[in-house]
């Protein structure tokens, strides 16, 4: 590779203004995409304040000097044309129900703020909340906006992450005919179930047939794509996340019982139901151990209540949301990771337990299931297999060690520089800029 391709990045999270992982997971990829690509990203909402090394970053709530030289007079975009509106708290990691849509002329966004500088008036993207209110409105207007930016900027590659950016980068290689590649991270049928067919869907969908590239983050979620989506396989490029290195320790419990942890929110793509009848068939022949849950999600109170009734409330306990530092304490005494996901497209929370030190129990339905080859595996529903996992990782210490030291062989594979070169062959792959000088 003789030259630098020039990627212009699509996001919606980017810290320090993030919701779950996507934000984080954009961020990391970025700063290891730096060493081999010249990368522009064009986000929502951001921090002047936060530079990030070798990453020109692009918030559109906000005019500076950084965003100025790509902008001209766009008054006009104060007005957009069959926005949709939707009265809901969309989030990409949740389910939504379809959502209405109003049709008019000129539909003037509330989302839309002009600002007047030397006389010119320029809009910029007003919101407080990146998944309050009406999301799908916002999406609308993100696509606008940055496609009016993007047409005064060089480069060679546009590459969107997930639904939210879908709009943005298809309007972007309308205009300017560069090649798009679909990151895609999470899905609605991984949410929703395979029933779900709304809106969203329908984004995801198009927003894929219209890409040259899909960037899955696993080889399960290529397969989800290929299944429920129809789009062939020749256009499909996995590309495994990486993670952080951490400095991880060990501490003492407050009790003398063995735990078991769980990280995650507590939706059905998680599986929390099937923690918690694992966690019964366990406390069944061995009532000393805890289970522990660290979330939040729309399956806490019935998770609570579902306890009480099974009579292991007294074992089983529920934190509510943690944060970061939090985490790391939990997995610094958790003595196994149980992650029963039903449809997880990577599962990140799999590998910061590996790098703990902790065995992971996690199932088969995950794309973390493919970089780390020796957890123990089974099928989310298989609630037995799983019980039967988590026993002998408690109570054999030699199968244990062997599992973590494994796995720990594992996590040294899984980091950003690998899956930002994976992109970049794929960029090759696919001829989408020009190698040479």
């Amino acid at each position: 590779m003789k030259n630098k391709p020039r990627v212009l990045m699509l996001g919606w999270e980017f810290p320090p203004v993030i919701n779950g992982g996507l934000g984080v997971a954009c961020h990391d990829l970025c700063m290891a995409m730096s060493e081999y690509a010249r990368v522009t990203m064009i986000i929502p909402k951001s921090n002047p304040d936060f530079k990030v090394r070798n990453l020109e970053l692009i918030g559109i709530d906000t005019i500076d000097t950084r965003t100025l030289k790509y902008i001209n007079h766009i008054k006009e975009y104060s007005k957009l044309e069959n926005v949709h509106f939707v009265d809901s708290n969309l989030d990409p990691y949740y389910s939504s129900p379809e959502p209405g849509t109003i049709h008019g002329e000129e539909i003037k966004s509330k989302y839309i703020r002009e600002v007047e500088i030397e006389g010119q008036y320029f809009s910029v993207f007003s919101i407080d909340d990146l998944y309050g209110g009406d999301v799908i409105e916002k999406v609308q207007v993100f696509g606008k906006i940055a496609s009016r930016i993007a047409t005064n900027m060089e480069f060679d590659v546009i590459h969107a992450h997930d639904w939210m950016t879908m709009i943005a980068g298809m309007e972007i290689k309308a205009k300017t005919g560069k090649p798009l590649v679909m990151h895609i991270h999470s899905l609605e049928i991984d949410r929703g179930g395979a029933a779900s067919k709304g809106w969203v869907y329908q984004l995801e969908k198009k927003g894929m047939e219209t890409a040259e590239v899909l960037m899955p983050v696993s080889h399960f979620t290529a397969q989800v794509i290929k299944e429920h989506y129809h789009i062939p396989e020749n256009k499909i490029w996995p590309v495994h996340n990486g993670i952080r290195p951490v400095e991880a320790y060990r501490s003492k419990k407050p009790y003398d019982e063995k735990m078991v942890l769980f990280v995650g929110r507590l939706t059905r793509q998680k599986g929390p139901e099937f923690f918690l009848e694992i966690a019964a068939r366990v406390l069944e022949r061995y009532p000393e151990v805890r289970f522990v849950m660290a979330g939040q999600g729309d399956s806490f109170q019935q998770l609570l209540e579902k306890s009480a009734f099974k009579n292991i409330g007294h074992r089983f306990h529920l934190t509510g949301f943690l944060s970061m530092d939090k985490v790391h304490q939990m997995l610094s005494m958790a003595d196994v990771y149980c992650m029963p996901s039903v449809s997880e497209p990577f599962g990140l929370s799999a590998v910061e337990a590996a790098q703990f030190g902790v065995p992971v129990v996690i199932s088969k339905q995950s794309g973390v299931a493919e970089v780390l080859k020796h957890a123990l595996k089974f099928d989310f529903w298989d609630i037995d297999r799983a019980a039967q996992y988590i026993v002998s990782l408690l109570f054999d210490e030699v199968l244990c060690k062997k599992v973590v030291e494994d796995t720990n062989k594992d996590v040294a594979n899984i980091n950003w520089d690998n899956s930002a070169q994976k992109v970049i062959e794929g960029y090759a792959h696919f001829y989408l800029y020009n190698k040479e000088e």
